[in-house]
């Protein structure tokens, strides 16, 4: 076993992690050294601070670039209507991030993909458009791209608009 392949320095590395996981894991539920103050809900709670505009300016370019990156800048504007409508539907989480962080609501999110590229300048001024109010989508709470696999689902919803490769619904 050659443990200079890159492999098998990415399995030590991801054991490492879940070692130190568990011990730390159960260090807290032991009651470990200092973990009252960092983990005492009733305290962090109340002291818990809203989400902040820059943060979710932030989080919603992040998912604007990777579910319409190669879109054209209206469609970018649209996916990020799309998400703000959500936080003012009662199907929906009330919060941007509780929106964007719904299981498997965006593939960009699921994958990660989110994470691996920071936002081009058309998707943080789309998410600034959107966040402002821009809607080219007309109150749409759902969009897809129909020539990709989705949810047959998806389909009974009704189509408001299609921009760039996705469509709109409700």
């Amino acid at each position: 076993m050659d443990l200079q392949k890159p492999q098998y320095h990415l399995a030590i590395a991801i054991a490492v992690f879940l070692l130190f996981s568990c011990a730390g894991y159960l260090v807290w539920q032991q009651g470990g050294p200092n973990t009252a103050s960092y983990f005492d809900a009733s305290k962090n709670m109340a002291e818990a601070s809203p989400e902040s505009n820059a943060d979710n300016m932030e989080l919603l370019a992040r998912v604007i670039q990777g579910e319409a990156g190669d879109e054209p800048y209206l469609g970018k504007v649209a996916v990020g209507a799309v998400l703000m409508n959500r936080t003012r539907s009662a199907s929906f989480p009330n919060s941007l991030s509780g929106v964007i962080f719904e299981p498997y609501a965006f593939e960009s999110v699921s994958n990660g993909l989110i994470w691996q590229f920071a936002p081009s300048d058309d998707a943080v001024r789309a998410a600034g458009d959107a966040f402002s109010g821009m809607d080219p989508t007309y109150g749409a709470l759902f969009f897809w791209n129909p020539s990709k696999p989705v949810s047959p689902w998806i389909w009974s919803r009704q189509i408001i608009a299609q921009i760039g490769n996705h469509v709109f619904g409700r």
